[in-house]
């Protein structure tokens, strides 16, 4: 999957993923994808539930090792 940009927010706990997102996807044109890395597991039911409010795509989520891999697409 291709990303315009990539977000690390490994390490980081809830809310500070969904901050980070949000305020990268600010910078982002309507259409792009950002690719976002986190390792708090909880970050997977509130990116998905962040992404359908603010009207952005989730295309895909993955998980290799410790670390959530997600791509949402800027609505």
């Amino acid at each position: 999957m291709k990303a315009d940009q990539v977000l690390d927010a490994k390490g980081l706990a809830c809310p500070m993923p969904i901050v980070r997102t949000k305020k990268a996807m600010d910078g982002l044109q309507s259409g792009q994808v950002l690719e976002i890395h986190v390792t708090d597991k909880g970050a997977k039911n509130d990116l998905s539930a962040w992404a359908k409010s603010a009207g952005h795509e989730m295309i895909q989520m993955a998980e290799e090792g410790d670390v959530l891999k997600f791509w949402i697409r800027k609505g």
